[in-house]
């Protein structure tokens, strides 16, 4: 059973913008104006839904739902893609009885294409009358794309002062993204919901922090899409008050659910079948770290070798010397699975690609480098890449 935090609806249907039977529209509904947050997309061509919502959340901080289309991304349309948005928001404002500048509006989908509004005009009503007979798992389905399997996840939190006996808190998140997957954030779409009561100021700072930890630390392909967006909603009908000399409470359990999303849109990445986990340290500091961290996840070469169970250290090694952090080589160590590969400038002598044989053909695949340089370290998932994610871009549109 997954648990809803109180306040909270859900909404989906079938408008039929991915031409299919499938949902492809929904809402969260909140009874009552919850507090807001929101983390975009550092893309320099934002999509209309990302600069609504964030014109939305400088407003007020509060919203009353958020509404998510998948199928049109309503990215890269110009002027009139700002005037569909916002009229599309309007009727499901008109819809839902609230005032369209209280619903975040997320989109996904094909860039480059307008949206129909006359299926919005068709939908909006029947995603309105929805609300409240779906479950969260409708919501998930109907903003998935090409998604294998639907991203939920939870924290229950208790031990919070409130009006009553001050919990049980819950945190539920969900999200949608497998493929054009690297941070600032990811080709990704979440929205995270409590039922504590949070300011907006302390909630921003919560989801922040929440989300650099979490989906700014994950690879599939090195793209930064254009709709990117993480909410988070805190309802306040649990009647627990997250202050900030509490906030470290809900914000490990923010961050928990974040990080679990994160590494199941990793592990989903498009024809992906392993999850690498690359830890640096070592490094002269964090920038450092974190430089040669996301090189190595962006390597296709790294990437290849991986998918192909080949513990060809060497690509890492290469990785790291093109990255751009400072180091000296031969202080410089890798491991894959903890086996030492190699470490003063040198190949480690003995049987270590056989004993890597085993490790390959795991799940998770473990990647370490301590540049032996100072204190900085940095830690990213990646998935591999293989045949399927060819074919999946290839033929995205046609």
């Amino acid at each position: 059973m997954i648990p809803i935090p109180k306040g909270f609806a859900f909404g989906a249907v079938c408008a039929g913008f991915k031409n299919s039977q499938k949902l492809d529209l929904g809402a969260v509904v909140c009874e009552k104006d919850a507090s807001a947050a929101g983390v975009f997309t550092k893309n320099a061509f934002p999509a209309a839904p990302v600069l609504v919502a964030q014109e939305a959340l400088e407003k007020s901080g509060t919203a009353r739902a958020v509404c998510i289309n998948s199928g049109q991304a309503n990215a890269a349309t110009g002027e009139r893609g700002m005037v569909d948005c916002k009229l599309s928001m309007e009727m499901m404002g008109g819809a839902l009885g609230v005032s369209e500048e209280s619903i975040l509006p997320c989109s996904t989908g094909v860039i480059g294409v307008p949206m129909d509004m006359g299926k919005w005009r068709d939908a909006a009503p029947k995603l309105a009358e929805s609300v409240g007979s779906c479950s969260a798992m409708d919501f998930t389905r109907a903003i998935m794309t090409t998604d294998a399997f639907p991203k939920l996840a939870w924290a229950r939190v208790t031990g919070l002062p409130g009006n009553g006996d001050g919990g049980p808190v819950h945190v539920l998140g969900i999200a949608k993204g497998a493929g054009m997957i690297c941070p600032n954030m990811a080709t990704m779409l979440s929205v995270v919901m409590t039922d504590a009561e949070v300011e907006p100021e302390l909630l921003r700072e919560i989801l922040k922090e929440s989300v650099d930890i979490s989906f700014n630390r994950i690879v599939v392909d090195g793209d930064t899409s254009t709709n990117d967006t993480v909410f988070l909603l805190a309802s306040g009908a649990a009647g627990a008050r997250v202050e900030r000399e509490n906030k470290a409470v809900l914000a490990e359990a923010v961050a928990e659910v974040c990080q679990a999303l994160a590494y199941m849109i990793a592990e989903d990445g498009e024809g992906a079948t392993k999850v690498i986990r690359i830890s640096v340290t070592g490094a002269k500091d964090t920038d450092d770290a974190e430089k040669v961290a996301r090189t190595i996840a962006k390597s296709p070469l790294v990437k290849t070798a991986v998918y192909g169970k080949d513990p060809n250290w060497g690509r890492i090694l290469c990785a790291v010397g093109y990255s751009g952090a400072t180091f000296n080589p031969d202080h410089v160590s890798i491991t894959m699975g903890n086996i030492p590969l190699f470490r003063n400038g040198q190949p480690v002598e003995g049987q270590a690609k056989l004993l890597l044989a085993p490790h390959m053909r795991r799940q998770d695949v473990e990647i370490g480098v301590d540049l032996g340089a100072g204190n900085g370290v940095y830690e990213v998932l990646a998935s591999d890449l293989g045949h399927e994610y060819i074919r999946i871009n290839a033929e995205y549109t046609s």
